[in-house]
């Protein structure tokens, strides 16, 4: 993504120099004596080792990635936006670039703090006390003169020297001692941890310390060999900076007090030898070649993020894409970087920016684990990087990276989720061509659901399950009504699952199949719009019966087999019937429930009750019809109806079915009340239909049984003279359902 290839020429060294001088940088020599005093030995330590249980994942999931594909400019960015796609990439990209432009004023304001005995004798002397912007913002500025004229090289060539005298302060440090390290008996067995309370505010002030292991990640643009230099500068410079903070916190434990700890933020120059004047050059040089490191990486993921077009305005992309003519330094950018930092420059709270960069830096961790993470579950063969990292080390990274953010700050961190939220909507807006998510969770969730569909498949064979309804349905009139799509969608909202085929008539060819993807599009844009539960495909097939033989052999779309088939005619032009009935010795042969649903013109009055009418003959039909308006009544559309009983039976029979309901009633805790049940009895010269078609005239869904042998002598008359009912549902039950 750089704009001039030929700047692309650094090497491992540059990497690995910016990140180790960052972690060694103006935290460890201003903020880890106050964390030692604060929280004590073992504090301090389970702060490190909480850190780098985020760090050390996101460092494998870096080098991971970069090694499978190169790394062009924009180092982190490239990275999530390569993998979550350019949408969730600019978003996530705007807020590393802040953490990044935020914490060259964080190492400014800590540059500053290596003037501290200057601010002491000019209060001593004068009686005046000087604002650490006297020193501060001319520091940024002179700083933003030289990255403006001399860019990365300038970066790089100081990287090498201010990491000479950082190593030096440092073993000064370790050769100095004091009057209390004389006579302290301190040792690993009686290191204390103490103030648990403020262990997460402790963290939030270290923290970015150790977030200088992707410092060199951002210079991805400029170096001859990403796949290399990221993971070995990267790797080595996390674990060898974590080794050095353990012994370093050792030797804090051991030279002062806890009161002189959190007291003098120079500590540190009280224990080094010659420390009055190695440890305040130390720490000018580690914030500097941090602040170098920030300023040389910032703009660089604006940049990429402008040739990405992730901005509103095209010439704004334009200007800050913009490299320099002669070594391609994104100019502008780092103008941009520059202001950015000044304004907080001007604000001066070290440990306020600290925890700003915390949460910042903690999301974009959290992003790098879970790519990572998702690639080794749901990576394309395209995917084959030759540093491999564990799946499982990811996914520790990616919790604790989002824990950690809650505790450090609940409010921050809430905030941060809303505002990147907010950023990511505005962006999908604007690029609505590159809407959605990468394949990387696509290709994560066919995996997923392929492991549990054979789970599930392995586990119904070893047990019988509760029934609940898996119901196909079949129907060429999707584009003419939606009643049959409603009845399945009802009965897939929370206890059933669903497969709704749309049937186009023909042979399959080049043609019938583009037509069945243009009308599968259709189809899915409209239910959309809709709360959908159900699953929306095509079909091709000659005819009805071989679509239906084809259906019914389908796998369950939730793992488990369909039992159950749902036919749709329409009641005022009823010559589907004849073809469903023809095919009800096909369904019955799989051992499918049978149901056919006969649509109304008029529409479902979702107010009125769902009645359920029990004749002597629907023996094995009465508990499938109860449980499915249980079921479907159990969906938001029905929320206003009732569901009311009807049993048809002889007089003397009468005492013993209402017993008989009553018990099923209350036995399977289902949601009817007595008042709801009715008893009716038979009549020799009144039909069964006059019965239904007077009281159930104004039903909202009314729901009949039938049985096998009447449906061979009365074919298709068996569906009809229901004229004063809105939609019916018939229902052949294959076996007698227990409800529990």
């Amino acid at each position: 993504m750089s704009t001039n290839h030929t700047a692309q020429k650094f090497g491992t060294a540059p990497v690995f120099f910016t990140a180790i001088s960052t972690i060694l940088g103006a935290i460890l020599f201003l903020r880890f004596g106050y964390a030692v005093g604060s929280v004590g030995f073992w504090g301090v330590i389970f702060i490190i080792l909480l850190g780098h249980a985020v760090t050390i994942p996101t460092a494998f999931a870096i080098s991971e990635i970069a090694t499978n594909k190169r790394v062009e400019g924009g180092g982190e960015y490239f990275i999530i936006s390569r993998s979550f796609g350019l949408n969730i990439g600019a978003t996530i990209g705007l807020a590393l670039f802040m953490s990044q432009a935020i914490s060259v004023a964080f190492y400014i304001i800590a540059f500053t703090e290596a003037f501290e005995p200057v601010f002491n004798w000019v209060r001593e002397t004068y009686g005046y006390h000087l604002p650490r912007q006297v020193v501060s913002i001319p520091a940024m500025l002179m700083l933003s003169a030289l990255i403006l004229k001399k860019g990365a090289n300038l970066g790089v060539k100081a990287l090498y020297f201010v990491v000479a005298i950082l190593f030096i302060s440092l073993i000064l440090f370790f050769l100095g001692s004091t009057e209390y390290s004389m006579t302290s008996d301190f040792n690993l067995w009686n290191a204390d941890f103490k103030n648990p309370d403020n262990f997460f505010i402790v963290f939030a002030i270290i923290f970015p310390a150790f977030t200088g292991m992707t410092a060199g990640v951002g210079l991805s643009g400029d170096l001859k060999n990403p796949s290399k230099s990221i993971p070995l500068g990267t790797t080595a410079a996390t674990l060898i900076g974590m080794i050095i903070y353990f012994f370093i916190v050792y030797k804090l434990a051991g030279s002062a007090s806890s009161e002189d700890l959190v007291g003098d933020q120079l500590i540190m120059s009280r224990i080094a030898l010659g420390g009055a004047i190695v440890i305040p050059l130390g720490l000018a040089a580690s914030t500097i070649s941090s602040a170098i490191g920030s300023v040389m990486v910032a703009p660089r993921t604006l940049q990429a993020l402008s040739i990405d077009k992730s901005f509103p305005s095209k010439a704004l992309n334009k200007w800050l894409a913009k490299g320099r003519n002669k070594d391609g330094e994104p100019i502008n950018a780092s103008l941009i970087t520059c202001a950015i930092a000044l304004v907080f420059v001007a604000l001066g709270d070290v440990n306020a920016v600290a925890e700003i960069i915390s949460m910042f830096f903690m999301l974009t961790y959290g992003a790098l684990c879970l790519i990572s993470f998702l690639n080794h579950f749901g990576s394309s063969p395209s995917y084959r990087p030759s540093f491999k990292s564990k799946w499982l080390l990811s996914l520790i990274g990616f919790f604790i990276s989002i824990w950690v953010m809650f505790k450090i700050n609940t409010l921050y961190a809430f905030s941060a989720v809303v505002l990147m939220s907010l950023i990511y909507l505005f962006i999908n807006r604007y690029h609505k061509h590159r809407n959605g998510l990468e394949s990387i969770f696509l290709n994560s969730l066919y995996q997923l659901n392929r492991n549990m569909q054979v789970f599930l498949q392995k586990a119904g064979k070893r047990k019988t399950r509760e029934w609940r309804p898996s119901a196909i349905c079949i129907s060429k009139d999707s584009f003419e009504r939606d009643t049959a799509f409603k009845l399945l969608n009802w009965i897939s909202y929370k206890y059933g699952f669903g497969t709704y085929l749309h049937r186009i008539e023909g042979y399959y060819s080049k043609a019938t199949y583009q037509q069945s993807q243009e009308e599968l599009d259709k189809l899915i844009s409209s239910f959309d719009k809709i709360e959908n539960h159900v699953y929306v495909d095509t079909i091709i097939s000659p005819s009805y019966t071989s679509a239906i033989a084809q259906a019914i052999q389908l796998p369950g779309i939730a793992g488990m087999e369909n039992n159950m088939v749902i036919f749709e005619f329409d009641k005022e032009d009823p010559e589907r019937l004849d073809l469903i009935i023809e095919n009800y010795s096909l369904a019955r042969a799989g051992n499918f429930d049978f149901c056919i649903l006969g649509s109304s013109r008029r529409k479902f009055n979702y107010n009125n009750n769902i009645h359920v009418w029990i004749k002597s003959s629907d023996t094995d039909n009465a508990n499938l019809m109860i449980l499915l308006s249980f079921i479907i009544g159990g969906h938001p559309d029905w929320n206003k109806a009732d569901i009311k009983i009807f049993n048809i039976c002889k007089e003397h029979h009468a005492d013993e079915t209402r017993k008989k309901l009553d018990e099923l009633v209350v036995s399977g805790r289902l949601p009817i009340t007595n008042s709801n049940i009715e008893i009716i009895h038979e009549q020799e010269d009144v039909a069964s239909r006059e019965i239904i078609n007077e009281k159930s005239a104004d039903a909202g869904l009314t729901i009949l049984g039938f049985r096998g042998e009447t449906l061979k002598h009365e074919k298709s008359e068996l569906f009809k003279g229901y004229d004063a009912l809105g939609n019916i549902l018939f229902i052949n039950s294959n076996s007698r359902k227990d409800i529990d």
